[in-house]
Order: C-alpha cells, then sequence, then structure tokens
C-alpha cells in the first residue's frame, strides 16, 4: 500500500464507509431473498445462511464505524433493501445454482471494490483498512464457496453474471456520493 502523498487528493473514507456500509447492508438483503424462497434444509439455504451471518457482523461493524465517525448512510438504502431482496429471491427461485452465480458475480465486484479501496487508502486509515482487509478475504470465501457449489452451471450463467456485476457497479458508484 502506497502513502499519501502532498499533491494527492486524499481518500475519502466516509464515502468508503457509506458504500461499503450500502453493500453489505444490500448483501443481507440478497441473503434473505435467497432465505425465503431456497428449501430450508437444502445445501444451498445452508451456504448461504452461514454467508449472511458473516455479512451482517460486517453490517453491524460498518454500522458502528458510521455512528463514531457521524457519516450518513445512503439515501438509496430503502432502493437496496427491496433490491437487493428481489435479487436474491429470483436467483433462488430460478435454481440454488443461479443463488449462487448471483453470490460469485456480487463478490468478484466486492473483491475489486475492496481492493481499489485498499489501494486508495493506503496508511491514511489503518482502522478502516483492517476492516476492509478482513471483510474482503470473507467475501473471497464466499466467491469461491459458491463456485464449488455449481455457480458456472446456473442457466444462463454469462448473462446472469454479467448482469449482476453491472448492477454491482452502478450499485456503488451511486452509494458512495447520494
Amino acid at each position: 500500500m502506497s502513502a499519501w502523498r502532498p499533491g494527492q487528493r486524499r481518500p475519502d473514507s466516509a464515502s468508503m464507509l457509506r458504500v461499503d456500509q450500502a453493500g453489505e447492508f444490500g448483501a443481507t438483503r440478497i441473503y434473505a431473498g435467497q432465505l425465503a424462497v431456497l428449501p430450508r434444509n437444502s445445501a444451498a439455504a445452508k451456504l448461504v445462511s452461514r454467508m449472511a451471518d458473516q455479512e451482517r457482523r460486517h453490517l453491524e461493524r460498518f454500522d458502528a464505524l458510521m455512528s463514531e465517525r457521524r457519516v450518513r448512510p445512503t439515501v438509496l438504502q430503502p432502493v437496496w433493501n427491496v433490491a437487493g431482496f428481489a435479487l436474491g429471491a429470483a436467483t433462488a427461485l430460478l435454481s440454488d445454482k443461479a443463488a449462487m452465480a448471483c453470490t460469485e458475480a456480487v463478490e468478484t465486484e466486492i473483491d475489486l471494490h475492496y481492493s481499489k479501496q485498499l489501494e486508495d487508502l493506503g496508511n491514511d486509515d489503518p482502522e478502516l483498512a483492517a476492516d476492509i482487509e478482513k471483510f474482503r478475504a470473507d467475501e473471497l470465501e464466499h466467491r469461491d464457496t459458491a463456485r464449488e457449489a455449481g455457480a458456472a452451471q446456473a442457466p444462463g450463467y454469462p448473462l446472469l453474471t454479467f448482469g449482476i456485476r453491472a448492477a454491482c457497479r452502478v450499485a456503488i458508484g451511486l452509494s458512495k456520493r447520494i
């Protein structure tokens, strides 16, 4: 990680917290939608439930940091509430493999997003960087779990993951500012 130097733009930790909290909130809603549809004792539901627990812990941490640092949440939270649940339910209705493809797509984008944030932060905010690094490792584990559970076997996998990844990029961009 590079250190901030005079003349460089300082990383915007408030914007980072806002978008990360929104993302973790969205992830909890996606998993809630999937769990509402997947058969309760299915292998996919067990995997999703475990990942959902981790996402809730990430969300709690970002909520706490936002409160401590007096960062406002995105005003789009109600949209992410509905959109996340709908995406989760829709992919689970398609199949358990589509639910896993959703996880793989989301976590692939989150890995890129968190990696960029860590690069931008450098040594400027070690507390936030440590949380992001820890959560990034969890998200990579979720991505790999989804792949192992057959994400690539989902119907329409290339189109499905392309669309979900594009939607994630849009949500990230909007949540940083709004």
